[in-house]
């Protein structure tokens, strides 16, 4: 397992943009399983929606890339940051709201120098919230690449 201080060791977000709490398996090269607590003190909560909160679905798919992130960076991968360059396939089956515990499974489709494409699920008790296809690169200066 690795707790949320492991998590910040291995990618550069912070709060309130870190979204994995932590990272309860991961087998190098192949997959990775992050776990996110959804409370209510979310800074998204106070405008999505008033009344009725959800977490926003691309805050989910972002959560499940940085579960790939750490499932890179804990391959042995050397870098500052990963990029997305392709969201695909993405659905949402299930809203997302304060009190679940969010899992995420990523698995990695394929691997190829700096870039990465993963396939992930994100569930709640069970059933499925969101599946998504994702192309990533791995950066080695973040900063130049801007």
């Amino acid at each position: 397992m690795i707790d949320v201080k492991g998590i910040q060791n291995l990618i550069p977000h912070r709060y309130p943009f870190l979204m994995v709490d932590r990272i309860i398996k991961l087998e190098p090269n192949i997959e990775a399983v992050g776990i996110k607590n959804v409370t209510i003190n979310e800074p998204f909560f106070q405008g999505h929606f008033p009344g009725n909160p959800i977490m926003p679905g691309v805050l989910v798919v972002e959560a499940l890339a940085q579960v790939a992130g750490v499932l890179a960076f804990g391959s042995g991968v050397k870098g500052s940051a990963v990029y997305f360059m392709s969201i695909e396939k993405s659905k949402f089956r299930k809203p997302v709201v304060p009190g679940d515990q969010l899992r995420l499974e990523v698995k990695v489709l394929q691997q190829r120098g700096n870039v990465w494409r993963f396939s992930g699920i994100g569930t709640v008790d069970d059933k499925v919230a969101t599946e998504s296809e994702f192309t990533a690169m791995v950066v080695t200066d973040a900063k130049e690449q801007r």
